[in-house]
């Protein structure tokens, strides 16, 4: 304690010499010692800030996965609740592993690429900083560095999830889960973010519409196609018969919990608040990101209430959660009359996706492809609207590349899991529901009639 007051006092003592200097008339010595020392103090307090920034997004995009599970477990039927929870717990926990194992220095390997430009260093588990000796000439800590874009990582098996409910096997979606986090994920990531060929063409997506959202999007869809709709779900007549969820309740807690922690998500990305334009530019961003998301719930409320007569509150959500995804692309360069346009646009494509699957028999439970695939799409290809660095071109290159690789490879790994284990529950463990057949609990026992 009494090393951490004296440092404190060193520090304002240090932060003082210009003026005492000033004062006492001191030699260009004396002046010069002390504009190091205040140099010294400032870049300490900029690596103190830039951690901060990465540990406090890191917890709040950790708090998406808690928002994923709630709107999940509100969007299933109650006799697949449980399976549900525990595949966003499992999932989280695979991520975790997965990207310090491998993923993390194949998506940001540095001068050590594998394939240079698109494929990283393979098999080389992440370090930390030593105890107690931090890098201050690195801006931030490796640590909070590490554990902000692992939620990234995590939140990409996250959309994967919701889509495939209801039907999936645990072991497969699990094996999926491991293929996704250390290997796809972060490939095409490094691609832009880890200094790969994207990022060299000019390809800008700031904190991921494409690269974590559409990537998910790409993922779930391969996963949809391969795995089949939901028994009952396409009548022979060609008509979608509605599966409503077990609890609206929960479902607009996860929304909610969703909305908040896309502020670490998005302002996070900055990588940055040790400056004044730094600051600045994240509040920037907070309000851009809380703007697209307004726009898009209220878009998709006229959007209802114009195509079905009615106000839905499940597309409600999506659309303030595909407002979210939008923006998140470029959430700096836009005003805030750009913000509610991308935002509402994506409020509303997403709403209007719905029943273009339907019409293809893709059964989506939750509603992830419109919001995190035709939206993160969306939001990734207007960023050239409000970012004169970047080009419409370059932007549907970026797109294409990382959608042909996910889902591609996606779709080969669903093919061979399909073929060797199985991926899907038999008819009979679908209709009782995967918490007693696959799980051997329920989530609302109390509410299940004694037999």
């Amino acid at each position: 304690m009494k090393q951490k007051l004296s440092g404190l006092v060193a520090a304002l003592a240090l932060a003082a010499l210009p003026a005492a200097a000033q004062d006492a008339a001191a030699t260009p010595e004396t002046a010069e010692v002390a504009a190091a020392a205040v140099e010294a103090v400032s870049a300490d307090v900029v690596f103190i800030f830039n951690t901060l920034l990465f540990l406090i997004g890191g917890f709040l995009v950790m708090w998406m996965a808690a928002g994923f599970a709630m709107l999940e477990a509100g969007l299933v039927r109650s006799k697949n609740v449980t399976t549900q929870l525990f595949k966003n717990v499992s999932l989280f926990a695979i991520a975790g592993i997965m990207y310090w194992l491998i993923g993390y220095n194949l998506m940001y390997p540095g001068d050590g690429w594998t394939v240079n430009g698109v494929i990283g260093q393979l098999f080389s588990p992440k370090s930390l900083d030593p105890a107690g000796a931090g890098d201050v000439t690195a801006g931030y800590s490796a640590g909070s560095d590490f554990f902000f874009q692992l939620m990234f990582c995590a939140t990409t098996a996250s959309i994967v999830s919701g889509t495939l409910a209801e039907r999936v096997k645990l072991w497969p979606f699990m094996i999926f889960t491991v293929i996704l986090t250390g290997l796809i994920y972060p490939i095409e990531a490094s691609w832009q973010w880890g200094g790969g060929f994207l990022s060299e063409m000019g390809f800008s997506d700031f904190a991921g519409s494409t690269l974590v959202h559409a990537t998910g999007g790409f993922a779930a869809l391969a996963g949809a196609i391969v795995l089949g709709a939901r028994y009952g779900k396409y009548r022979p007549d060609g008509r979608m018969q509605p599966m409503p969820g077990s609890n609206l309740a929960l479902a607009t807690l996860g929304t909610f919990i969703l909305w908040l922690g896309w502020f670490g998500f998005n302002g996070a990305s900055q990588l940055a608040i040790g400056s004044v334009n730094d600051a600045a530019d994240v509040s920037r961003i907070f309000v851009n990101t809380n703007m697209a998301a307004s726009a898009g719930a209220i878009a998709a409320i006229l959007t209802t209430q114009l195509a079905f007569g009615k106000i839905d509150l499940t597309m409600v959500l999506n659309g303030a959660l595909a407002g979210l995804v939008s923006i998140t692309a470029e959430p700096l360069t836009p005003s805030i009359f750009a913000s509610v346009l991308i935002g509402g646009i994506g409020g509303a494509i997403a709403v209007l996706a719905v029943p273009i699957l339907d019409r293809l028999k893709i059964d989506d439970v939750v509603g992830a492809i419109p919001v995190h695939l035709v939206a993160g799409i969306w939001g990734t290809l207007i960023v050239p609207a409000t970012n004169p660095d970047t080009s419409y071109v370059t932007q549907a290159i970026g797109v294409a590349a990382i959608g042909a690789f996910t889902f591609v490879v996606s779709f080969v790994i669903w093919t061979i899991l399909k073929a060797t284990t199985g991926v899907r529950v038999d008819r009979e463990a679908e209709i009782s529901g995967l918490d007693i057949t696959e799980m051997g609990m329920e989530a609302y026992p109390d509410f299940v009639q004694a037999k």
